[in-house]
Formats: structure tokens, sequence, C-alpha cells
């Protein structure tokens, strides 16, 4: 990939926007505020939301000839990132999420390491940050091995070469390449754009002084049908691209079905089969006392832990054979 010398200091902030009214102004607030000295612009590709976020986005592009305005009309994050792309007028591309809080130096540090180490995208570690008790332990629960595995973009570690990053910081030349972001993936769109960005021969890397405030789910029901739908994409990521299986993906599976086939043959068989729900349950409690940092979010993580797990494992296993639909 080529360099864009003669526009290092030019990037292109785009945010895919659906029913964002609670952070929008925060989120953008973070990018307006960057100690970043070069051009920037922020294109916001504006979904079909159900609460004021298109008003307050006008109102917020009426007072910054910065940020520019796109319609996605089908609301899906892959086209909305295309489509932001698309009209980007900079070689670097930042993408933010409407719910999302970059630290002040984000920009100016994550296009300083694009360019000294040739990626093609470079991210950092989505530092999930909760307000309710609810949020709080579903936070720990997003930065622990225990609850997510141990991808470095959740937990930390080195810098260097990666398989995925939270959002990233992309040559746009990289991505045209490859023909931009899967339309037919509405998650795990991230996963699969970076398996494709490495098989064209482009690093990732993951730079741990790039920390993004992420805003976890607030309720259970809201954590199982985010988890459900990471684990049922996850799953069509692995079936288009073989190469992206790991481990640490079938282990919810694994650990739903060996815990579902104790309960049964439990009750039916004989009552020794219940160690391995039972066996699941008790990791889980010692686990959450580990990671817990009060006595309520101790408490409170068993759920949290179990919800993630099970959810993605029931995702996974119950993703449909019959592949994406392509239109």
């Amino acid at each position: 990939m080529t360099t864009p010398d003669a526009y290092e200091n030019s990037v292109s902030v785009i945010l895919p926007v659906l029913n964002e009214e609670k952070y929008l102004a925060a989120t953008l607030a973070a990018i307006t505020s960057q100690d970043f000295k070069g051009e920037f612009e922020i294109i916001l590709a504006l979904g079909p939301s159900k609460d004021r976020t298109s008003e307050l986005a006008s109102k917020l592009a009426g007072s910054d000839s910065r940020i520019k305005l796109i319609q996605n009309p089908s609301g899906k994050t892959a086209l909305a990132l295309n489509a932001a792309i698309a009209a980007a007028n900079y070689p670097i591309i930042v993408r933010v999420d409407g719910h999302a809080i970059l630290p002040k130096d984000y920009i100016r540090i994550a296009v300083k390491t694009l360019l000294e180490t040739g990626a093609v995208n470079v991210g950092g570690i989505m530092a999930a940050q909760g307000e309710t008790l609810f949020e709080k332990s579903v936070a720990l629960a997003m930065r622990s091995p225990i609850g997510v595995g141990g991808a470095r973009f959740h937990t930390g570690g080195e810098a260097g070469p990666t398989d995925t990053v939270y959002l990233g910081v992309f040559l746009k030349s990289a991505i045209d390449a490859i023909g931009g972001f899967d339309p037919a993936f509405i998650r795990a769109q991230d996963w699969e754009l970076n398996f494709r960005l490495r098989k064209n021969g482009g690093v990732i890397y993951f730079e741990p002084k790039l920390h993004v405030t992420y805003r976890p789910r607030s309720t259970v029901r809201a954590l199982a049908k985010q988890y459900f739908e990471y684990g049922r994409w996850r799953r069509e990521v692995i079936r288009t691209h073989p190469g992206t299986i790991n481990l640490r993906y079938l282990a919810p599976p694994v650990t739903l079905a060996i815990s579902l086939l104790g309960i049964l043959f439990g009750i039916s068989i004989s009552a020794n089969f219940f160690i391995a729900p039972i066996g699941y349950l008790a990791g889980v409690v010692i686990s959450s006392f580990l990671v817990g940092k009060s006595f309520m979010t101790k408490l409170v993580l068993p759920i949290v832990l179990v919800t993630m797990h099970m959810s993605w494992g029931l995702g996974f296993l119950t993703s449909s054979k019959r592949g994406l639909r392509r239109g």
C-alpha cells in the first residue's frame, strides 16, 4: 500500500449513526476537541432513527462546518460506512461509533502509528465504562478474558500486528482495494473486513495507547440480544472465511451444549451428569468474585457472564446454514 505522505495530516472521521440522541453530542465534542493538528472532516451517515438523533445532528452540523451529513436509509452499519467512505475527501479514515468517546490524543497517536508502522488499520482498546451497577458489571466482564476471551482490543496487551481491532484508523486506499465493508454482514463487519485486509497483504496493528470509551448495554435483555447477534454473525464470518476460526469463539457454544446435555442427561439418566453445568456455574461465581471491584458487582457479574456466554453460544449454534443472503 502507498503511504499518503502528501496528506498525512488529513483525516475523514466517519460515524454510522442510528438512535444516538443520548451520546451524539458528547461523541462529536470529543472528536472536535482532538489535539490533532491536521485537517479533518466529520461525516455522519444518518439512519432512520426513532429518536431526535437526526434533528440533533442537523443542529450540530449547522454550528460546525467540518460536520457533514449523508443519508443511510437502510440503517445498516456496513452500508453507512461504505457511503461515508465514498464521501470522504481525505486518505485516512477514522471510524467512530455514535456512542463512543475518543480521548483527546486518539487521532494524533493513531495517525502517527499508522504512518510509522506501514499498517493499513490501527486500533486500540474498547474501554467499556458503565454508569449503573449493571453497566459497570458488563464493563468489567467485557474487559476480562473470563467474559470475552483474550482479544487484545478487549483486555489489552503488547503493541503489534493482530487479527482485528476495535473501530480502526484506516488507509482509505486499502479499504477501496478490497471493495469496502461487506453489506451482507449485519454484525461482525470489522472482523470480516480486517480478514480481507490481511488476506490482501495488509497489517492490522494494535496500539494499547488508544483507549475508546464504550458504553455497554444497560439491561439483561439488551445484552442477551447483543451477544446472540455476535455469536450468530461470528459463525457467518467463519462460514465465509474459514481461516478466521479461533478456539476462543468455540468456547461459548461448546459450554452451552455441554451444559444443556448435562442437565438433560442428569434428569433422564444419572445425577452425575449435573457435574458439568454445576461446574460451569461454580466457575462463573468464583470468577465473578475475582473480577468484581465491589461486593455488588461480584453479585451481578454471574448474571452478566452467563448471559454473555449462553447468548453467544446460542447465536452461534442456531446461525442459519443457508449462509448470507446477498441482494
